[in-house]
C-alpha cells in the first residue's frame, strides 16, 4: 500500500507551553494518542526556548529541515547543536531535554517509536535528476525535506510530491525517484517480532 500525505491538508497543533507548534504527518496505529502510538512521524516548529515533552520508552529523532537549528542540553550533562554541521539527533524519549532558540525558530523533523514495539532508522539523501529507491523495511516514510517538486514513480502508480508532503509504502517495492533539486528524508521502521 502507498499513501500520499500532502502538507497542505495537515493542520499544525499548538504546544500547550506556547513555544512551538507540531504538524502531524503520520501516526500509527492511526488515530492512536500520544500515550498509545507505536510510531509517530512529525514536524515541529520550535519558536521559544523551553523545555521538551518527556516520553517514556519512546527512542527518537530530530532532524533539521529549516532555520538556524536549536541549542539542546540533555539530562543536565550534554549539550548539542542541532544546525547545519550535525543535522540529525538521537536521543531517548525519557531524557529531559531543554531546547534553547536563537533570533529566528526552527523547523525539525521528528520520528519517535515506541521502543518495545518497533524501532527507526532515518536516512538523508539528496537528488538531482532520476535515481532508483527501493523500500526494504515494514513501513517506510518518505519525507520532501527540500527541493520543489519530486515524482515517485512505480510499474503503475506516479505521484507527484512538493516540499514536506510524505508518502507512506508498507512492504518491499521499488521506485523510481525524479527531481531537479531536492533533499528527502527516509524513514524505515520495523517492527519487532511476537
Amino acid at each position: 500500500m502507498t499513501i500520499l500525505i500532502p502538507y497542505a491538508s495537515l493542520e499544525a497543533s499548538p504546544w500547550k507551553n506556547g513555544g512551538g507548534s507540531t504538524t502531524e504527518i503520520a501516526i500509527s496505529p492511526p488515530l492512536a494518542g500520544l500515550d498509545t502510538f507505536d510510531w509517530r512521524i512529525s514536524l515541529a516548529t520550535i519558536a521559544s526556548s523551553g523545555p521538551f515533552s518527556v516520553f517514556a520508552g519512546i527512542d527518537r529523532t530530530l532532524a533539521l529541515v529549516d532555520g538556524p537549528g536549536v541549542t539542546l542540553d540533555i539530562d543536565g550533562d550534554s549539550r548539542f547543536v542541532l544546525g547545519d554541521d550535525d543535522p540529525v539527533l538521537e536521543f531517548a524519549g525519557e531524557a529531559q531535554v531543554i531546547a534553547t532558540v536563537g533570533e529566528r525558530p526552527t523547523t525539525d523533523f521528528n520520528v519517535m517509536t515506541r521502543r518495545a514495539r518497533c524501532s527507526h532508522q532515518l536516512g538523508k539523501r539528496s537528488l538531482s535528476g532520476t535515481s532508483g529507491f527501493a523500500t526494504r523495511a515494514d513501513v517506510t516514510i518518505l519525507f520532501l525535506a527540500e527541493g520543489d517538486s519530486l515524482e515517485v514513480s512505480g510499474d503503475d502508480e506516479r505521484i507527484g510530491m512538493v516540499r514536506y508532503d510524505a508518502v507512506l509504502f508498507e512492504g518491499e517495492s521499488i521506485w523510481t525517484l525524479e527531481a531537479g533539486q531536492a533533499t528527502i528524508f527516509i524513514v524505515d521502521i520495523y517492527f519487532h517480532e511476537d
